[in-house]
């Protein structure tokens, strides 16, 4: 499995399907690609109706014929324009094309319907995209659930957790490797993470991608 960190919080996942979450690509500074780039996809997933979180997910679902998933409202939404788009709700599983997906809760605001993470599930490995979120108690409960293989964790501050709820975070989520995200992308959320790794020691494996980099898993 292929997993290639666009910058922000957009992430692309390939493995027997390939998946983009949070597709921020027009007006993401550190986007190496566009979505006119983009050749195929099986699934877009959308943690939460915020600009730099719905991004270009329609423009990638029309494009490509993706499914569209996300929380009820962006699902009616794709739907109007004529999108394929599975709507679920947090404590939800939809299972598309052979992938699982989970919402689960995250703590932030939304334009529409609620913030969520995700946790997916696709040829034998379970992976979690914690959305924007403030640290939740109810991480514990994705570890008790889900143990995830490889979790991308927000570390910029202000608009979600900054480094040490994020350490935190990790230690909730007994995720065995963590990709740090949302941070760098506008000076408002500046973050080290080198700082992030150091402090999460032998917990968890931090691998630190610059945008456009892949790691296999």
């Amino acid at each position: 499995m292929e997993i290639t960190w666009l910058g922000h919080s957009a992430v692309k996942i390939k493995g027997s399907k390939t998946l983009f979450i949070d597709p921020f690509f027009t007006g993401n500074p550190c986007c190496p690609t566009t979505p006119q780039e983009v050749k195929e996809a099986d699934v877009v997933i959308v943690t939460h109706h915020h600009g730099d979180h719905l991004g270009d997910a329609f423009v990638l679902a029309k494009k490509t014929g993706a499914t569209l998933v996300g929380i009820h409202e962006i699902a009616v939404d794709a739907q109007a324009e004529g999108l394929t788009a599975e709507g679920m709700n947090i404590g939800g599983t939809v299972d598309v094309k052979g992938v699982k997906i989970h919402m689960v809760v995250a703590h932030h605001s939304a334009e529409k319907g609620s913030a969520t993470g995700v946790v997916v599930e696709m040829d034998g490995k379970r992976l979690y995209h914690a959305g924007d979120t403030g640290l939740t108690y109810d991480m514990k409960l994705v570890a008790e659930f889900f143990r995830p293989d490889l979790s991308f964790i927000p570390i910029g501050d202000r608009y979600t957790m900054g480094i040490p709820s994020a350490v935190k975070a990790v230690e909730f989520t007994q995720t065995k490797r963590v990709i740090p995200v949302h941070y760098d992308t506008f000076p408002i959320i500046q973050a080290d993470p080198q700082e992030f790794k150091r402090q999460v020691g032998s917990s968890a494996e931090v691998i630190v991608l610059k945008p456009g980099e892949t790691y296999t898993l």
